[in-house]
């Protein structure tokens, strides 16, 4: 059954709008493994593509989807590797552009305390990604695609806030369908009022829209604080909402159809090497699934596994697998620990 029903005869299957940045993760290799150390005591980093969206993009293309990037880069060496990693990788950057006023593309620096504790320290001083204005936005850009996907943290701040939105409705008025990825990072914004004017002003639009248990409490401050998953998904497709993911970390996930269906899966059962990056394998390989017309329990069982996948390895976006990877694991997995070992 097909839950929500993409334009025909478009250029890109999905253009996605957001954060971009630099990940330097403490090397880990055949010659170096300065693993499970604190910050301060590792001497040597490896340097990948960071930043949800940008993420999100290299998974689905990877998975053999057209693919394109709404986004600023600073005007420097590493704005040029950003560009040209994405190039390589399928991804059109026509609608890249430069930073103007010497801002920066955020670094963050990844630290591996162990096989459960991970933390990140981030220099996110006038982000180059939050530079993206309305006049970055092209209708014929938005029109080209069948989907585009809004991270959250692009609605952070001004003038990003009103490119997103511009985006969303040129969007809605070009049957270009929108899916939300929630995408809540403290450190873009000043209080949590702000985040549920702006969160729910873009839920109301989406076709999608996927997040945390703790993003839809605070998308929903101002709205309903304490609803249940269930009240949640009824209430955003009150509105648009044909599916919506709830994800509650290692208790797994449950995605919400339109027709009153939902379809739960539990994370398949790895040894992570950290705690971040499992999301945007898991929205690649969901949405990578959606598009192909499977049933929802099958673009929730690869997106699972894909998240998995991601947590066992040393980046967010280079170690991205194709749709053969991602198969071969879940073969694997069920071999190890029952035909059923991920769904609910």
């Amino acid at each position: 059954m097909k839950y929500l029903e993409f334009a025909e005869d478009r250029k890109f299957d999905l253009i996605l709008l957001g954060r971009v940045a630099i990940d330097l993760n403490p090397a880990y290799n055949e010659k170096v493994k300065e693993e499970f150390k604190p910050l301060k005591e590792v001497n040597m980093f490896e340097k990948y593509v960071g930043g949800s969206p940008a993420n999100i993009a290299i998974g689905v293309s990877r998975h053999g989807m057209k693919v394109g990037f709404l986004g600023k880069v600073s005007d420097d060496q590493f704005g040029e590797y950003v560009v040209d990693y994405f190039d390589n990788e399928g991804i059109d950057t026509s609608h890249i552009t430069k930073c103007t006023n010497g801002e920066s593309l955020c670094l963050t620096f990844t630290e591996m305390l162990s096989s459960s504790e991970s933390n990140i320290l981030m220099y996110r001083n006038t982000p180059a990604d939050l530079q993206l204005s309305v006049d970055d936005i092209d209708e014929e850009y938005i029109r080209s695609a069948k989907a585009i996907l809004i991270s959250g943290t692009a609605l952070a701040a001004s003038p990003s806030r009103e490119a997103a939105i511009k985006a969303v409705m040129l969007a809605r008025r070009t049957n270009t369908k929108i899916i939300f990825d929630i995408d809540y990072r403290s450190y873009s914004w000043k209080n949590d009022d702000e985040i549920s004017i702006y969160y729910s002003l873009i839920a109301k639009e989406a076709d999608i829209i996927m997040g945390s248990r703790e993003e839809f409490d605070l998308t929903e401050k101002l709205i309903k604080p304490g609803m249940s998953d269930k009240e949640t998904a009824k209430y955003w497709q009150g509105y648009h909402a044909k599916i919506v993911v709830i994800k509650h970390g290692m208790k797994g996930s449950t995605a919400y159809t339109l027709d009153g269906q939902q379809f739960s899966i539990k994370p398949f059962p790895v040894e992570a090497r950290k705690g971040f990056g499992g999301g945007d394998g898991y929205a690649s390989g969901f949405l990578y699934g959606l598009y192909q017309g499977w049933e929802i329990i099958d673009c929730l069982e690869f997106g699972s596994a894909e998240a998995s996948m991601m947590v066992k390895s040393n980046t967010s976006s280079h170690t991205l697998p194709g749709p053969e990877g991602v198969f071969a694991f879940i073969k694997e997995e069920k071999e190890l620990y029952g035909e059923m070992v991920a769904r609910v």
